[in-house]
C-alpha cells in the first residue's frame, strides 16, 4: 500500500479532518497500521508509474557512480505515497533516513542542528516543506547546494558567521502546495515527482495486497465496491477495507462481497461515489435551500452548520474534483451531476414539467 502516514497538520486539526472516515490525513490508527502495510521498494509499490519509472533511473544511476541520489521533491495531495517512496529513496540507496516536517523548523538553528548530524549519505526526508519558516529556508538553500552551513555566533556589529561543512546528504521534500514553494527552493531539487490520484483499478490492486497481509479473505467484487468509494486514495481505500473488514466479521461470515462491502459502507455513510455525511450535507443544502446556487461560502456554511473553513478546506475540494460542485465569482453552483447523484430534479426542469417558472426564469 502506498500512502503517506505523516500527523495531521495544524489546519487539518482546526477542520477535523482526520475524524472522517474518507480523510486523506493520516490519524492515529493509520499510523499504527499503515508502518506493516507499506512497500519496501519500487517493485512493490503499487501505482505512480511514471513517477517510479523515473525514480527508478535516478537511483540506479546515482549507485552506479556511488554517489549520493540528486535531492527529490514530491508533491500531491495526502495520502498518495510520499512519505512511503521516501523511506524507499532510502532503502534503495542503502542509507538511513530521517524524518522532519516543516512546521516543526521554525527557527534557523533547528534546521542547523539537524543538519549537521546527518551522516553520509543519509536521506533526510522533510514534509510539508513549504510550512518552513523562511530563516531556515534560506539556510537550506547553501545547505542543498553546497552541503554547507553559515553559523551565526553573537549578536550586533560583533557577530561572526562560522562556515559548517556538512556530509553529501539527499533531501527528500513533501508538499501537497507545490505553488507554495519558493522558485529559488525548487530549482534545487534534481528530481521532481507530481504523485496523482490513483485510477480504480490500482486501488484494487492495493486493496488486494493489503487484505493478504492483514489475513482479510475479500471476493473481486468486495475490492471494486472498496476501491469505487475510495477517493483515487490509497489511504482511504485501506481504512475503509478496515472498517468493511469489521463489518464482515460481525455481520457475516467474515468474507468480503459486493454485497457485504456496501452494506458496511452504508452503515457508516460513504456512498458509491465516496461521499460523506458532509459532503452530501453540502450538497444537499446547495440544492434544496438555495435552488443549485451561486451562495456564498459563508452562507452556505451556516446552512450545514460547519465552520466556513471546514466546507472550503474539506468538503469543496472533492466536490470540485467529482464535478458536483463549481466555484464561480458569484458563489458556488452546484452542477447538472450533483442534481443526478443526490436524485433531484433541477428547477428548469420542474417548471418545464409544471408549465411553471423555476428559480432561473423560463
Amino acid at each position: 500500500m502506498n500512502w503517506d502516514e505523516t500527523a495531521p497538520s495544524a489546519d487539518d486539526a482546526a477542520t477535523g479532518a482526520p475524524d472522517r472516515l474518507v480523510a486523506a490525513d493520516a490519524d492515529g490508527e493509520d499510523t499504527a497500521v499503515e508502518a506493516a502495510l507499506r512497500p519496501k521498494d519500487l517493485e512493490e509499490f503499487v501505482g505512480q508509474e511514471r513517477v517510479r519509472e523515473q525514480l527508478d533511473l535516478v537511483l540506479r544511476a546515482a549507485r552506479a557512480r556511488g554517489a549520493t541520489a540528486d535531492h527529490v521533491l514530491l508533491s500531491g495531495a495526502p495520502g498518495l505515497g510520499k512519505t512511503t517512496l521516501s523511506m524507499i529513496i532510502a532503502a534503495e540507496m542503502g542509507a538511513p533516513i530521517r524524518i522532519t516536517s516543516g512546521p516543526a523548523i521554525q527557527h534557523a538553528g533547528d534546521l542547523a542542528a539537524i543538519l549537521s548530524s546527518l551522516q553520509e549519505g543519509e536521506v533526510l526526508f522533510l514534509d510539508e516543506i513549504h510550512r518552513m519558516s523562511r530563516p531556515a529556508e534560506e539556510m537550506l538553500y547553501m545547505a542543498m547546494e553546497d552541503f554547507r552551513v553559515d553559523v551565526i555566533v553573537g549578536k550586533g556589529p560583533g557577530a561572526t558567521a562560522i562556515p559548517l561543512e556538512l556530509p553529501p546528504f539527499t533531501l527528500v521534500g513533501a508538499t501537497t502546495r507545490a505553488g507554495l514553494l519558493p522558485p529559488p527552493l525548487r530549482d534545487r531539487f534534481g528530481f521532481t515527482g507530481h504523485m496523482e490520484f490513483y485510477a480504480p483499478a490500482e486501488l484494487e490492486r492495493v486493496i488486494h495486497r493489503s487484505a493478504g497481509l492483514l489475513d482479510v479473505d475479500i471476493a473481486a467484487e468486495g475490492a471494486t465496491e472498496i476501491s469505487g468509494r475510495s477517493r483515487g486514495t490509497p489511504r482511504i481505500a485501506n481504512r475503509l477495507l478496515r472498517r468493511v473488514r469489521d463489518y464482515a466479521q460481525v455481520k457475516a461470515d467474515g468474507v468480503i462481497t459486493r454485497e457485504v462491502a456496501s452494506q458496511a459502507l452504508d452503515v457508516y455513510e460513504v456512498d458509491g461515489r465516496g461521499l460523506d455525511r458532509l459532503d452530501r450535507a453540502v450538497l444537499t443544502a446547495l440544492l434544496k435551500l438555495f435552488g443549485g446556487g451561486p451562495v456564498g461560502l459563508s452562507t452556505l456554511a451556516v446552512a450545514v452548520g460547519e465552520e466556513r473553513e471546514t466546507v472550503e478546506e474539506v468538503a469543496e475540494p472533492f466536490l470540485v474534483r467529482e464535478g458536483l460542485l463549481a466555484r464561480t465569482p458569484r458563489g458556488r453552483i452546484a452542477t447538472p451531476a450533483a442534481w443526478t447523484h443526490m436524485g433531484l430534479v433541477p428547477p428548469q426542469q420542474q417548471a418545464g414539467a409544471s408549465g411553471q417558472q423555476g428559480l432561473f426564469g423560463p
